[in-house]
Order: structure tokens, then sequence, then C-alpha cells
């Protein structure tokens, strides 16, 4: 329910679609959730997998391929309240985040350890 949930018209225009060439391929979603733990991502999931309603992941809007451009009916997860950072290995460079941390949260969390993880690395995980 709200304030996790939304329908407004305006909320459902802006995760609808990314960066991309391609905005008039995408479809607004029906709703926007914001789920804030990995069970509440199962539960949503599995309610639109017997329901047959897609699924559409969404970060932050700013990717450039169309991967969050929305389809007809869709449910739009938007991921960032998902924001934690879970464990910083520095012996083997590695961090286990969770969907919502973005690039600058994780660089200051790394402020002072020696490490940053710069523009244009490939995936967060």
């Amino acid at each position: 329910g709200a304030p996790n949930v939304s329908t407004a018209t305006a909320v459902r225009e802006q995760h609808g679609h990314d960066e991309s060439m391609h905005p008039e391929a995408a479809v607004p979603p029906v709703p926007v959730v914001w789920p804030q733990s990995v069970g509440q991502v199962q539960e949503l999931a599995k309610l639109c997998h017997r329901c047959h309603v897609p699924m559409v992941p969404f970060g932050t809007g700013t990717g450039l391929e169309g991967g969050v451009n929305a389809v007809q009916g869709s449910v739009c997860f938007d991921l960032s309240r998902m924001d934690t950072i879970a464990e910083l290995s520095l012996e083997d460079f590695s961090v286990t985040v969770e969907p919502g941390v973005t690039r600058k949260a994780l660089n200051s969390h790394l402020r002072g350890t020696g490490l940053w993880f710069p523009v244009g690395t490939m995936g967060i995980g």
C-alpha cells in the first residue's frame, strides 16, 4: 500500500522509460511498487507470475538501452529503496550490495579504503 505503491500518472510516466533513443516504444506501467526487501520482491514476483503480469525492474532510469521500457500492463519494481551495502571485502576487492545502491553511495562508503567504483564499470554485485 501507499507509500509503497503508486498509480499516479506522473510517477507511471517517469518509470515507463529510460534515456534510450526509443522512448516511443515504452508504455507507462500500471502501478509502480517500491519493494524494500528480497522477500517483498519474491512475493511480488510470485503474484505477477501467477497473474501473468510482466515485471520491469527500475533503478535510476539513466540507462541508454531501453532495458526499463515498460510493456503494456506491466508492474514496475522501483528498487531504489533497497540500498544496503551488505558486505565489503578489501582482500578480494568485492562488495555485496542491494540493487538500489548508487555509484555515488558506494564510493562514499568506500572512501578511506583506497578503493572506488569508477564510471563505466560493468555491474555492481
